[in-house]
């Protein structure tokens, strides 16, 4: 990442926590952070499980910028995982996962927005004034996919929800309301709030009726021999 300077961008960030693995990378960000918010704190973490600790400790910060792949974890989950975490702090994924699928996945997931590891300086300044600002941001390259972009049928987003969105799918569909779905899976009934808006937003969907009608129609796709139908419902 060449070290251009940025011009401040229009929201206030005054704390970022980094979780990248790769420590060069790691303070490239940071220096580029601080570039665009002077005076801005940053803490860095190399997995996921150390930037919950983090939160564990105390921090609060306003953004958080995530590498998809992990130490120990890869992929979507591990930002669903850190979502359902912090629900009100905009995250945004630095990655080399760039296929469009990803990309499409994450910002229904409800991804502050995209940035790849070979971003130039140019577009990290761009992003990071769309998202210090309240808004979603994704370069060029990638703005236009709509959720349906990879093809994904009601019954193949259903497979792909993770197993803790699947178990939730299902206590929906059972009529559970929100503090017995928390109770019965031993979560904060927050917790379980923020991962019910990521499994509507991937199933894309507006509420647990319409989520409740595609896994009816699953079921029903099963029952004639879909194996992405089956998928879901063996999980």
């Amino acid at each position: 990442m060449k070290h251009e300077t940025l011009a401040p961008p229009s929201g206030r960030i005054r704390s970022v926590v980094v979780v990248d693995d790769h420590p060069l990378y790691s303070d490239a960000l940071s220096a580029a952070l601080n570039l665009a918010f002077p005076g801005c704190h940053v803490a860095t973490a190399q997995t996921l499980s150390g930037a919950l600790a983090l939160l564990d400790e105390g921090a609060d910060p306003d953004l958080v910028m995530f590498d998809l792949k992990l130490p120990d974890v890869t992929g979507i989950s591990g930002f669903e995982a850190l979502r359902a975490r912090i629900p009100g702090t905009p995250i945004l994924v630095i990655s080399s996962l760039t296929s469009q699928p990803v990309v499409s996945a994450l910002m229904e997931a409800g991804a502050a927005g995209f940035l790849p590891k070979d971003a130039s300086a140019a577009t990290l300044k761009s992003v990071l004034f769309d998202v210090s600002a309240g808004r979603k941001s994704l370069p060029k390259e990638y703005r236009g996919a709509s959720p349906d972009s990879s093809g994904a049928s009601g019954r193949t987003r259903l497979a792909d929800l993770t197993p803790q969105q699947s178990r939730i799918m299902k206590l929906i569909c059972a009529g559970k309301p929100n503090k017995q779905i928390a109770y019965e899976l031993d979560l904060a009934e927050a917790t379980v709030k923020a991962h019910i808006t990521a499994l509507l937003r991937r199933l894309g969907v507006q509420n647990r009726t319409q989520a409740a009608v595609m896994v009816e129609a699953a079921q029903s796709e099963a029952a004639a021999g879909d194996p992405d139908a089956r998928a879901f419902l063996s999980s």
